[in-house]
């Protein structure tokens, strides 16, 4: 893979295909192989970039040791200047989605569209919020596997553990391969991320897709459908029989959705 030196990390990442660029911002915890079954069909289409977030995979966490959570964003913007990128689609899975909210908030006249999966965009609760800075706490002290072993029932259906067991496993391996630390630190920069339901969904003005599982536990379809109701221009669709990862559970029918709604965007391009 190689690298982009951006904001004092060495940043790796994957570009495939050609045409279009498509940005694709990963979930927590894991690295920009969950994205692999989505690399492989838009690839055939669209210039597909695809980074290790700092702190995943193989990018590390600068020296310094503080990360705010606009910090993320500013990274994938300076990638993108490196490869000399100025507009691009946007997709983004749970954190991930997170992420390119705050991208469209720094740079919004270079996203061309945006993709929202399995996110919410509402502040945490004071409880949840609490949660993000005890489970930081505790990835330091006690390391992935406790979070791993819990976690992967809600990533994917609990039923799906068992009948997708390579899903199950390849989910529980990124997972646990996660360094504690970056884990640890993302956590704590969503914990004080600003309200985007309130303060920037209402100005996104390009054609956004929220895409959720229908059985999704860490964010319900109401949380998708809360976004939507403050999106100008919003599709909204729900897959069945998932969890928080559809686009692994039912990668075809996740693919087949982002590609139509990518595609109905470039026919309205070429009819004006």
């Amino acid at each position: 893979m190689p690298t982009a030196k951006v904001n004092n990390i060495n940043l790796f990442y994957k570009v495939t295909g050609t045409g279009e660029p498509l940005l694709l911002v990963h979930g927590h915890p894991f690295d920009h192989t969950m994205w692999d079954p989505q690399i492989d069909a838009f690839s055939k289409q669209y210039q597909v970039i695809a980074p290790d977030l700092r702190g995943y995979g193989k990018t590390a966490l600068p020296k310094s040791d503080t990360s705010r959570f606009e910090d993320y964003a500013t990274d994938m913007l300076a990638l993108m200047d490196s490869l000399g990128i100025v507009n691009f689609h946007l997709a983004g899975l749970s954190q991930g989605g997170q992420f390119i909210m705050e991208i469209f908030r720094q740079a919004p006249k270079r996203v061309k569209s945006m993709i929202l999966a399995d996110t919410f965009a509402s502040l945490d609760t004071p409880e949840a919020k609490q949660i993000r800075y005890d489970t930081a706490d505790r990835l330091e002290k006690e390391g992935m596997d406790f979070y791993a072993d819990d976690a992967i029932f809600k990533m994917i259906l609990r039923e799906h553990v068992k009948t997708m067991p390579e899903v199950a496993a390849y989910v529980i391996k990124m997972m646990k391969s996660t360094l504690p630390k970056g884990a640890a630190t993302a956590l704590r920069a969503r914990a004080e991320r600003i309200d985007y339901l309130n303060l920037v969904l209402p100005s996104v003005n390009v054609p956004t897709l929220v895409v959720v599982g229908r059985q999704d536990e860490f964010t319900p379809v109401a949380k998708a459908e809360e976004m939507q109701e403050k999106l100008q221009n919003c599709k909204l669709v729900i897959v069945e029989d998932a969890g928080h990862m559809p686009n692994l559970e039912h990668p075809d029918e996740f693919n087949e959705v982002v590609l139509d709604f990518l595609e109905g965007i470039s026919y309205s391009e070429t009819s004006l």
